[in-house]
């Protein structure tokens, strides 16, 4: 499917979306709306709440803290689960060894953690990274750690017969078996990140977007709602779509996959 067909496709797919939620939120059917305007708004609202955030400049501080958080959790949380990941798959005894508390603390409901960072770093931004990286580590950690294992056996004794000594296998063996598992952890972690921003923001916090909607919660403005949500998914989206590109530009040598037809 080129390009152009499927970002047709996709367009079409907000279209309808769009249309019938302002259908079924206007439109009266047999005296009433079959979705109560009250409890959810209306895209016309909701377009226009976006345009005046962007109008007055009230959507850009919260912004850039959202941003400042979401991208120390992704940096802090990829970098600690590529480096944890690569050191449990070159040692297996240890992997073995920690094996049952990495997942005891994976199991951890993460909204739980919330408070806890709340008291340890404060109502700053720390608090809110803290729980951002508890996220996107794991992601990233069991991803990069499955792919370092998965490199072909016979890749590796080929390398070995080659003569490669353990840095060259890191760089040309590891290093390339890992890139496409973390990179697919990665998109997902994106939001991931910006979830741990928000909720942490939402829990306690002076500003961004998870405040934002909170506040506007709080007295009921189901627009205000709708409209930080629909924002900070085209933040997610921006974000994932810098990491598209990046993976593209790291990963040119992977092959295209070829496209099948029924």
């Amino acid at each position: 499917m080129s390009k152009v067909a499927l970002l047709s496709l996709q367009l079409i797919v907000a279209v309808v979306s769009l249309g019938a939620w302002y259908v079924l939120t206007t439109v009266p059917i047999g005296g009433t709306t079959l979705l109560p305007p009250f409890f959810f708004s209306n895209p016309v609202d909701v377009a226009a709440r976006v345009v005046k955030w962007f109008a007055d400049g009230t959507i850009w501080k919260h912004l850039w803290i959202t941003l400042i958080e979401a991208m120390l959790a992704f940096v802090i949380g990829s970098v600690g689960g590529v480096l944890v990941g690569f050191w449990f798959a070159q040692q297996p005894r240890v992997a073995a060894v920690f094996d049952p508390y990495v997942k005891m603390i994976n199991a951890l409901p993460r909204v739980v953690l919330a408070p806890i960072f709340t008291l340890w770093f404060g109502l700053g931004i720390w608090s809110k990274v803290a729980l951002g990286v508890t996220l996107v580590f794991f992601i990233v950690f069991f991803n990069v750690y499955q792919g370092v294992k998965e490199v072909s056996p016979t890749v590796l004794a080929n390398a070995r017969m080659l003569g490669m000594n353990d840095r060259q296998l890191m760089r040309h063996v590891y290093w390339p078996s890992a890139l496409s598992w973390m990179f697919s952890s990665l998109h997902t972690s994106v939001g991931f990140a910006v979830v741990g921003a928000v909720v942490g923001e939402y829990l306690g916090s002076a500003a961004g977007l998870g405040y934002l909607i909170q506040q506007a919660e709080g007295v009921f403005d189901v627009a205000g709602v709708f409209a930080g949500m629909f924002v900070l998914a085209a933040f997610v989206i921006a974000i994932d779509w810098v990491v598209t590109l990046v993976e593209n530009r790291l990963l040119v040598w992977r092959p295209v996959a070829a496209e099948t037809r029924t």
